[in-house]
């Protein structure tokens, strides 16, 4: 599969060849959704905490008499029933993450890259470097490309200049080659790998 290669400029910069057992996938919508799942789940901190009537610091003498107050037979403050006692079946510290397959991970990471290319939502960018950090001049650069919603992808090591310049631009994500996941890849509309991405990807999946 072939596919036009840009500069920032929006200047034709040759074609370059894309695997077909990774850009040339039929979307699938449930491993997308099972990627996805697990990637949100897996960043929940899990800290949520309450304290149990086990842990509340509150006298465990019985209150009241047992017969005769016309009450309950209540015997500790501590329990749920009562302010300042503790909570029942509150949440505690746990992890949130669900096991997933390696070979799911992997699949499911091709089909997002298929997605974008079915949707005509991919740009090949020659490279993502610019002389000087300023943002006004990456936003006209970027208008010119027709980026408003962008996940852009750079090599192993992003060029510091761009990086500062896109990172205070709305709806625009600058990732290195091996922070490429789902999740940030369908959040936006359009995807950009550089070649030094395309690079990385073709030996990733090798």
């Amino acid at each position: 599969m072939k596919a036009d290669v840009t500069t920032l400029e929006a200047v034709s910069a040759g074609t370059v060849d894309l695997a077909d057992d990774v850009f040339g996938l039929e979307p699938r919508v449930d491993l997308l959704h099972r990627m996805v799942t697990y990637q949100l789940a897996k960043r929940q901190a899990g800290t949520h905490k309450t304290k149990g009537r086990s842990e509340i610091a509150l006298t465990g003498k019985k209150f009241v008499k047992q017969k005769g107050s016309g009450g309950a037979r209540h015997g500790d403050r501590k329990a749920p029933q009562f302010r300042g006692g503790g909570k029942a079946f509150g949440p505690v510290v746990r992890s949130h993450a669900v096991d997933l397959n390696k070979k799911i991970r992997v699949l499911a990471l091709k089909h997002a890259l298929s997605t974008k290319v079915k949707g005509s939502n991919l740009i090949i960018l020659d490279e993502a470097a610019i002389p000087a950090p300023k943002t006004k001049e990456l936003i006209a650069r970027f208008e010119k490309l027709g980026l408003t919603s962008a996940l852009i992808i750079g090599g192993a090591e992003l060029d510091q200049n761009f990086a500062l310049a896109a990172r205070n631009i709305p709806n625009i994500d600058v990732l290195p080659a091996q922070g490429i996941n789902v999740y940030d890849i369908l959040r936006r509309e359009k995807l950009v790998l550089t070649k030094a991405a395309l690079e990385s990807l073709e030996a990733r999946f090798k």
